[in-house]
């Protein structure tokens, strides 16, 4: 995957390759997003330089919900680099997007964000009807990109950072 990290995109180089309405939902999305201080310690605090290999397609609405989130990371902190794939000649090795793969400096895998947060995938699997739709309706206005980051950041410090 190092091989696909180098061949990626930069965020804004994948988003430029998107359609403008698709670009405008997700430049909408990242301007919407709202860290709280001890979030934003948090990104701060990621000492060692991280490798996120996100494989996203820009029509997804879970990519314009959630490739805004490593972007604000990435703004927050230089240590961390992000590079897009497109899933096309992908499909094998992510059946689901977006996939974030998040990778130390040496590109040792730490682990995987699939599709959404675990918050959501939660309410998914335990909730009522009525709790699902409601959980949904606020994840696709974007009020989950911080259980997104938090996912993001869960994975880095299993590493003891």
């Amino acid at each position: 995957m190092v091989e696909s990290f180098n061949k990626g995109l930069s965020f804004d180089e994948f988003l430029n390759s998107s359609d403008e309405d698709d670009r405008n939902k997700t430049l909408e999305m990242y301007e919407n997003i709202k860290l709280d201080d001890d979030l934003i310690k948090s990104i701060m605090n990621i000492k060692n330089e991280i490798n996120i290999l996100a494989c996203a397609e820009m029509w997804c609405p879970d990519c314009v919900i959630n490739l805004p989130a490593l972007k604000k990371m990435k703004d927050l902190n230089d240590n961390i680099n992000i590079s897009t794939i497109k899933r096309d000649g992908y499909e094998n090795e992510f059946e689901k997007i977006p996939t974030f793969i998040i990778y130390d400096e040496k590109f040792n895998k730490l682990g995987r964000f699939i599709e959404r947060p675990i918050t959501i995938k939660e309410v998914e699997k335990t909730g009522t009807q009525p709790e699902i739709i409601v959980a949904k309706k606020k994840y696709r206005k974007g009020e989950y990109i911080t259980d997104t980051i938090k996912d993001i950041i869960n994975i880095i410090n299993l590493k003891g950072e």
